[in-house]
Parts: structure tokens; sequence; C-alpha cells
């Protein structure tokens, strides 16, 4: 009875920390259905729906089958920082913003992802002072990241 009982407290203890992160997913998927592989090609170009694929239970967008291939084969590589919100907000305020997916920026080969709307472009203000809202960024995503 005591073994049962250890088990099945393990098993909800770890299905409590195996929330997985609340990725940006609008219009369906991560960075609007944006090749995230063209990104660090210094290009924007939308997903072609003949190239999907899922991962980390999220679904991606991409303009070809070699960037779908490039993915495929280090996905975490082209995964848009702080599960592809507006990387400023997450710095600034804590919180998760939706992103324009044209305003981006690769840094030390990462994908981080901005807001740019209504005359307020996020992406001019984190290029401020970049490495101390990366560093906040950093912290905050560690807060919010499981939250919806």
């Amino acid at each position: 009875m005591k073994n049962i009982l250890f088990i099945i407290l393990l098993t909800i203890g770890l299905s409590l920390n195996a929330q997985s992160v609340n990725y940006n997913t609008d219009k369906g998927f991560i960075a609007e259905g944006h090749d995230v592989v063209a990104y660090f090609s210094g290009e924007v170009k939308k997903g072609n729906n003949k190239y999907i694929t899922t991962f980390d239970n999220i679904k991606f967008k991409f303009s070809s089958q070699e960037n779908l291939d490039t993915f495929k084969a280090t996905p975490k590589k082209y995964v848009p920082q702080y599960g592809g919100w507006c990387a400023y907000a997450v710095g600034e305020k804590g919180k998760k913003v939706s992103i324009d997916p044209e305003t981006y920026e690769i840094r030390d080969e990462k994908l981080y992802l901005f807001y740019n709307s209504w005359g307020n472009n996020t992406l001019k203000s984190w290029l401020k002072y970049p490495k101390a809202l990366k560093a906040k960024a950093d912290k905050n995503w560690g807060l919010i990241k499981n939250k919806s």
C-alpha cells in the first residue's frame, strides 16, 4: 500500500513539474507562422502549409523543405527566446505581449521577437540597453514562462 501511495504522489509531483512553456502561438503557430530558420539568414518569410512540423508540442511553419530540415536537425537553436513573446515586454515589465513577426533581432545566435504597432516599436527600446534588458528578461522568464 505504501508503494502504491508513493507512486501516485511521485506521478502527481512529476506532472506538476513537467508543465511546458506557455508559447505564443497566435494564428496557431510560433512566430505567427513565419519561418524561424529564415530569420537567421536576415529574411522574414511566411511559412508554407506544405512545410509544417511540431516541436515541444508547438507547431512551426517553414518557407521551404530545406529550412524545415535545418530546423529538425537542431530545433532548439531556432525556437524564439521567451516562448516567442515580445522580448522587451518580458524584460521591462515581466509580461507576455504579442509580437509583430517582422520585428526581430538575432543576438548571440538566438532569435528575439518584438511588439511593433501603433507607433510603439519595442525593438528600438530594446536596442538602447539590450544586455540589461536581456538579463532582466532571463530572470522574469523564469517566473512567467509556465503562466497562461
